[in-house]
């Protein structure tokens, strides 16, 4: 992200009414369109629900938390939110 100075990018009479409002101060404007969720862009929130489908069939099948847990490399308590969520 890169800072454009307001009196550079911006027409006068709009930066005097921005100035009305947070006159010196920082400002974040987003970009136009519609925001994609995380991960989507990279594909890792597909790789994510993939191996959360795996870890709740194991769990399913008769693997235990702990079993789990070692094979992803993840805590008890990261499995146990994976398999008890209301997905």
């Amino acid at each position: 992200m890169s800072y454009k100075k307001g009196i550079e990018v911006l027409p006068a009479h709009l930066l005097e009414e921005v100035q009305k409002y947070i006159d010196g101060t920082l400002i974040y404007i987003p970009k136009k369109g519609k925001r994609v969720g995380w991960g989507y862009s990279s594909g890792i929130r597909n790789a994510i629900d993939k191996r959360n489908k795996i870890i709740v069939e194991m769990f399913r099948m008769g693997k235990c938390i702990d079993e789990i847990a070692d094979r992803f490399f993840l805590s008890e308590e990261t499995i146990k939110k994976i398999i008890y969520s209301k997905k």
